[in-house]
């Protein structure tokens, strides 16, 4: 991909420029990919700030990544 990313006077990232044909390809193999916002479900944002809360209320019942894989792995 022939990406150019575009700075400020610091040299801070502040843009990336994608060409148009690149850009084509993407909005092709990605549907919705342009659109400015996704529609997210309200059950789903129900659920995630559901989990959110069980986390913040209990933080220790939280599986590491590693350890929840080996424990899927173990199961199968």
């Amino acid at each position: 991909m022939n990406l150019q990313y575009i700075s400020d006077n610091t040299g801070k990232t502040t843009g990336v420029f994608i060409p148009i044909t690149e850009w084509n390809e993407l909005k092709s193999k990605y549907q919705g990919i342009d659109q400015e916002q996704i529609h997210i479900p309200i059950w789903q944002m129900e659920e995630v700030n559901k989990r959110l809360q069980d986390y913040k209320n209990n933080p220790a019942q939280a599986f590491d990544f590693d350890d929840a894989m080996d424990d899927i792995e173990n199961s199968l």
